[in-house]
């Protein structure tokens, strides 16, 4: 056994390792990990050494990476099971600068079942266990899993006292593990919202933290909680603690006069809040210049500016919209950018003023650039494929072909090529995009767009191999991009010359054709129908694929009359009928059919 002298002695070495400059010197303080351990070695110094471990955590994210690959974690995981609260305190400080990192090892929490459990049993031991537990809940609370497991085991429980308590640095971590816990969780959202302290609510506790008198992050942080459970259909959109309380706090928070932070995090709030809800939409639109403030985001260039808190100043009239739009795309803050294209993607889903002003101006150009950061063009194309009547592109074509605006603002998209990076993305984009970019492809594929002739961009994008795209995606696992695939094909059909119907044939397959109307999803049994009757238009071309798919055709619709499904479906049947009868030839084939 090392005696206490010796350990004292060896602590002051160490510690002079530690401040030393040379990096082979300082990976000899790993020792402080074996001194944590060592149930012989005194508290006091396994104290000090979580403490300079601690100090340690704040060096470098490379440094801190070493630690981490020492095993701190779980030294530290281990540490904060002792009896004595002054070392439980130093490993937990530990933990917290830790898990601040850019990427922390959440997996070694959830690794020993007995860690959630224990932290939420010491969390009220003192102010200090309540600001690192909550703050390390916050960070570790990435997947549905892990807010399950923090659920069953009374998170919510314990963190609802801690709203009320009187201690920024507990209540805003306490915020955020709320946040994290009810971020897409309908059931832990549901269960939030019902949950009480002293016969108060959650949301009931979340909206004084809105008051005015709390800091713009505390009334943010709460406006995000609020706003996640009401998407989690916790609270309704019409509720006074949504329409009145988290609405226009989030609104609030997208001004000039505040932090470049709260401009971000209000926009993408803000975003989320009404993406859903055209009442939310219609007020968010008319509310405090919101649009126009979205608008002068997009100005500026000196990212500065955002920084300057002038409370009384007022947000700028602008009356040229889109002009410092499109101007102000080119900003160097992509993520300013990005919070604005979103938010206003949001908005376009109702306003059709905005919308209609797109098609005067060369929107596309500005809304491609930033959607050539793969990470944020979601919601560029979001705005490329808004329907009229705030639905998603998957379920409001129709929509679309009846807003002449949209019309006009697509068959720009066609002349200016933009499905050139379109295309880019569908083939080399992440797999998250395939359901938006497959839907602008399918936008940019209908009948009024000039790119339907020979020798212009729509023969470009066929050439491209769009109908091999088209067709891999009605064999996908997902409805959505199944939808999206057959969906296209309809489209690219629509009025074609025969050589084009003949490749979507040839490339679809009667095998495949078949698969999609036994499809359980009775949209994509709509839309292969009306493929086939896009396919059988025009008197020549009738014929023509009736004499060489004929039989499988009549097979198809043999098979749906006699299958058990609703009157739209089989009033496509007969529309394809009608379109058979119309043939010169083909009409043949009704009279000679028994079934």
């Amino acid at each position: 056994m090392i005696q206490t002298a010796m350990e004292v002695d060896s602590g002051w070495e160490c510690v002079n390792i530690i401040l030393a400059d040379e990096q082979d010197k300082w990976m000899e303080s790993i020792v402080l990990l074996q001194w944590m351990i060592d149930d012989g070695i005194p508290i006091e110094l396994r104290t000090e050494a979580a403490i300079v471990l601690g100090s340690l955590a704040k060096g470098s994210e490379e440094e801190l990476q070493t630690l981490v690959n020492a095993g701190s974690v779980n030294v530290l995981l281990m540490g904060i099971t002792n009896n004595n609260i002054k070392f439980v305190e130093a490993c937990l400080r530990c933990l917290k600068t830790i898990f601040l990192m850019n990427d922390p090892p959440v997996h070694l929490i959830y690794e020993n079942k007995t860690v959630i459990p224990h932290m939420i049993n010491i969390i009220s031991k003192s102010l200090c266990t309540q600001e690192c537990i909550t703050t390390l809940f916050s960070r570790c609370c990435n997947t549905k899993e892990h807010q399950e497991k923090l659920c069953m085991n009374g998170a919510l429980a314990t963190l609802a006292p801690l709203l009320t308590s009187t201690i920024y640095k507990v209540q805003m971590p306490t915020l955020k593990s709320i946040a994290v816990l009810c971020y897409q969780n309908e059931e832990v959202a549901k269960a939030t919202a019902t949950a009480t302290y002293n016969g108060e609510s959650i949301p009931s506790l979340l909206v004084k933290l809105l008051a005015r008198d709390k800091t713009s992050e505390m009334q943010m942080a709460a406006a995000r909680c609020l706003t996640y459970l009401c998407r989690g259909g916790a609270l309704q959109p019409s509720s006074n603690v949504i329409m009145f309380k988290a609405l226009p706090t989030v609104i609030r928070m997208c001004k000039k006069d505040r932090t470049l932070e709260e401009n971000v995090e209000g926009a993408e709030t803000l975003a989320y809040l009404i993406e859903e809800d055209p009442e939310l939409q219609g007020i968010a639109a008319i509310s405090d210049h919101i649009i126009k403030t979205l608008a002068e985001y997009l100005r500026y260039t000196d990212v500065q500016q955002f920084n300057s808190r002038t409370t009384h100043k007022k947000i700028i009239e602008t009356e040229n919209l889109m002009d410092h739009i499109i101007s102000g795309m080119n900003s160097e803050d992509i993520k300013v950018k990005a919070a604005a294209v979103r938010c206003l993607h949001s908005l376009s889903r109702s306003v059709q003023q905005l919308r209609t002003t797109f098609q005067d101006h060369v929107v596309w150009k500005p809304l491609m650039n930033v959607g050539s950061a793969y990470e944020y063009s979601y919601w560029s194309l979001q705005i490329c494929t808004t329907t009229k009547d705030n639905l998603p592109r998957s379920c409001g074509l129709e929509a679309i072909n009846e807003c002449r605006s949209v019309q006009q603002l697509r068959t720009t998209f066609q002349d200016h090529v933009v499905w050139k990076p379109l295309m880019n993305m569908i083939q080399n984009g992440p797999e998250n995009l395939l359901v938006i970019t497959s839907s602008t492809l399918c936008n940019l594929l209908l009948e009024f767009s000039p790119g339907r002739e020979v020798n212009t961009p729509r023969k470009a994008i066929l050439d491209t191999g769009a109908i091999g795209i088209l067709v891999t995606l009605t064999g996908r696992n997902e409805s959505e991009l199944r939808l999206n695939g057959i969906w296209g094909l309809m489209n690219m059909a629509f009025q074609s010359e025969l050589k084009v119907k003949s490749q979507i044939i040839e490339a679809i397959g009667t095998e495949q054709l078949f698969k999609l109307l036994s499809d359980p999803d009775p949209n994509i049994l709509m839309k292969t129908l009306g493929l086939i009757r896009n396919l059988l238009s025009g008197k020549p071309h009738i014929d023509s694929i009736m004499s060489v798919y004929g039989t499988q055709i009549m097979q198809a619709v043999v098979f749906i009359l006699e299958g058990d499904h609703s009157a739209d479906i089989k009033e496509q049947i007969f529309f394809i009928l009608t379109n058979v009868a119309d043939g010169d030839d083909s009409k043949g084939y009704i009279m000679e059919n028994e079934d």
